[in-house]
């Protein structure tokens, strides 16, 4: 009996038939594959919360995620991510997953490491695995490379940044829920309550189960922003944990505890080399303390 397909999942696959078609005929085609993908964008916000020390007032964060190496992104494009994340002076840098598109097909990876060292922050810099960077035997390299490139890997655990005066906040990173073992009791123990806590996911609908542990800020990637978007409709396709949150903020509450959801659209592509309506990005975050 042939499956039955949702009246959603039917407008999708309809309208994307539509696109194929409209970018065949119309120079679509070259515009999402060689002009879209590189025209990245660097979106700023300020983030309010009364937990944020005052001491944390102007205090930037820079989230890049997706790069996807190998799958039409290299290493020269990388570099120049770098170039773009120094010139915003990061006091911390995050990378929310997804180094290589396939790790144990992937040539050059020890080309990467003098890449990533030259990212420079005055607080550090943070990264989580994807689901790309468990899949294709990639863990053990790509923990190899995130250590050598001096990033803190976190994986169900957390770090603390802490000023000269003792203020501090923290950075919490989850495994990632696809090929890892996430555990989110696990990453927030021994935090103090009351603290300010940045959440690094690298899927985004992990939120829901974030929000009764009293995370103030969760940051992800994954989607892609959906990489392909249907005016009116919104993205042909989101990979799993990414179907309910997909791009830019979401507010988050149950009766005690308010979280925010950011998601990045990311950087490279995967399984199809495309971008419409979801330019790559780059994000920087300032926190601003106090009550707004």
């Amino acid at each position: 009996m042939p499956k039955k397909i949702s009246r959603r999942t039917f407008i999708r696959r309809t309208f994307g038939s539509i696109f194929a078609m409209t970018a065949a005929s119309a120079g679509g085609y070259y515009y999402a594959k060689e002009i879209e993908t590189r025209l990245l964008e660097i979106n700023k916000y300020e983030i309010y919360h009364p937990n944020i020390p005052i001491e944390f007032d102007q205090f930037k964060m820079v989230q890049f995620s997706d790069t996807h190496l190998g799958f039409h992104y290299h290493l020269d494009q990388l570099a120049k991510i770098v170039n773009k994340i120094n010139k915003l002076n990061p006091d911390v840098v995050f990378f929310t997953g997804d180094l290589m598109d396939e790790p144990n097909k992937y040539k050059n990876s020890e080309e990467i490491i003098p890449i990533l060292s030259n990212i420079q922050t005055r607080f550090g810099k943070f990264s989580i695995y994807g689901n790309h960077d468990h899949g294709g035997y990639g863990t053990d390299l790509y923990h190899d490379i995130m250590i050598n490139s001096g990033f803190t890997l976190l994986q169900n655990n957390s770090q603390e940044i802490q000023l000269l005066n003792g203020s501090s906040i923290y950075i919490v990173g989850l495994d990632d829920a696809m090929l890892g073992k996430p555990d989110l009791k696990e990453a927030v123990s021994g935090i103090p309550e009351e603290s300010y806590k940045v959440l690094l996911a690298h899927e985004p609908d992990l939120a829901t189960a974030a929000v009764p542990f009293g995370i103030q800020l969760q940051i992800s990637g994954h989607s892609h922003g959906g990489q392909v978007k249907i005016p009116f409709i919104g993205p042909l396709i989101t990979p799993p944990y990414s179907e309910r949150y997909y791009e830019g903020f979401y507010e988050l509450k149950d009766v005690q505890n308010a979280l925010t959801l950011y998601v990045n659209r990311g950087i490279g592509t995967t399984r199809l080399p495309f971008r419409f309506l979801s330019k790559p990005e780059l994000t920087l975050f300032t926190l601003s303390a106090g009550k707004h």
